[in-house]
């Protein structure tokens, strides 16, 4: 076996998993956790917000080829922004890990560009231990079939169609764009729900975008083999300066586009009854995501609440930690996003009046 072979066997591989916001890349990566016990695994998450929700969903799998100190959680900014003040001492502390870890699963946050990521992986702190086995694409195949890249477009077609300098200026399309750009594999979610005209919409938008020879992988609930995505063994860094993007020209990126913010819900009665409430702030705040987890009353499990647009789902979770309980969500929207109206609908109350 000669050296570079030798050098490549020795580094962990690492499978980039990236997609837009409810894309479902959480929930895939929680199935692959729960199904590849064979590998001991470890995930970095990052997140786009103040609060670790994916991180706190993987968590609480409860799975011993992946305990709780191997999920690790980056919320001080898109971690291809933060490469070197979080990124490298993330992996610095999965790769002391004992027992060893045999492959790591990154999930960005759905603004992440992957390129800046996969090129990290030349950094020399960074070569010699570990490879990118492959660049995975979430994408959301009920919003693409219906001819968006989100579930959500609507606030974003009445804010280019009243401001024409937005024509050539759409966040989200470009997001998705590079993150297809740099796919090695592309995972079209919610496949349960879309027909199969739907399905041959869908995969006709990917097809036009996507690099020759990227297979598309249908799937629901986020239920696929991991060996389909793990053990691909690309080695993207090597080919990732030949992958054209929105961004190859600008030296860094930002996030201006959209807002986040953390709300603080008390205790509900009713989980339906909170899920018209979310489904409300999307439609009349123009809400593209929120997730979090929240105390029902009689109930000791926390439910976590996630939705794409006003498409919400809620299932009660595990059990309240010995702290108190107490309900965060995550609300991301385009810049502007108005927190108290947003606040008003969540908690069951028209939005305020301004003076």
């Amino acid at each position: 076996m000669n050296t570079a072979q030798t050098s490549t066997l020795s580094r962990v591989p690492c499978t980039i998993v990236t997609g837009f916001l409810g894309s479902g890349k959480t929930t895939l990566i929680r199935h692959i956790l729960e199904k590849a016990r064979d590998k001991r695994l470890a995930v970095i998450v990052n997140e786009f917000g103040d609060v670790g929700i994916d991180g706190e969903i993987l968590k609480g799998c409860g799975i011993e080829t992946c305990p709780e100190e191997n999920i690790v959680e980056l919320a001080n900014g898109c971690i291809c922004c933060t490469v070197a003040d979080d990124f490298v001492p993330a992996l610095d502390a999965i790769l002391a890990r004992e027992p060893k870890v045999d492959h790591i699963l990154i999930e960005t946050s759905g603004l992440a560009l992957p390129k800046p990521l996969v090129q990290a992986f030349h950094w020399p702190a960074i070569r010699s231990r570990v490879t990118v086995d492959g660049v995975v694409a979430v994408v959301d195949g009920d919003a693409l079939a219906a001819g968006r890249v989100a579930h959500d477009h609507d606030a974003l077609a009445e804010q280019r169609a009243g401001d024409v300098s937005l024509d050539h200026d759409d966040p989200i399309e470009e997001v998705f764009d590079d993150q297809i750009a740099c796919a090695d594999l592309v995972i079209l979610t919610k496949a349960d729900l879309i027909d199969a005209a739907g399905m041959a919409r869908a995969r006709a938008a990917l097809d036009a975008e996507l690099p020759k020879g990227v297979r598309v992988v249908s799937v629901s609930g986020g239920r696929i083999d991991p060996a389909i995505l793990m053990g691909l063994g690309v080695g993207t860094e090597d080919d990732i300066e030949n992958r054209r993007t929105h961004h190859d020209d600008e030296l860094e990126h930002d996030h201006d586009d959209f807002d986040s913010f953390v709300v603080e819900v008390p205790e509900i009665a009713d989980p339906a009854e909170f899920a018209a409430r979310v489904t409300r702030a999307a439609e009349e705040a123009d809400v593209l995501r929120v997730k979090g987890f929240l105390p029902v009353s009689g109930k000791p499990m926390r439910l976590l609440v996630q939705a794409v647009g006003p498409r919400v789902s809620h299932q009660f979770d595990r059990p309240w930690g010995a702290g108190p309980r107490v309900g965060r969500l995550v609300a991301i929207g385009l810049n502007g996003l108005d927190r108290a109206k947003v606040e008003a609908l969540l908690a069951g109350h028209d939005a305020p009046v301004p003076a």
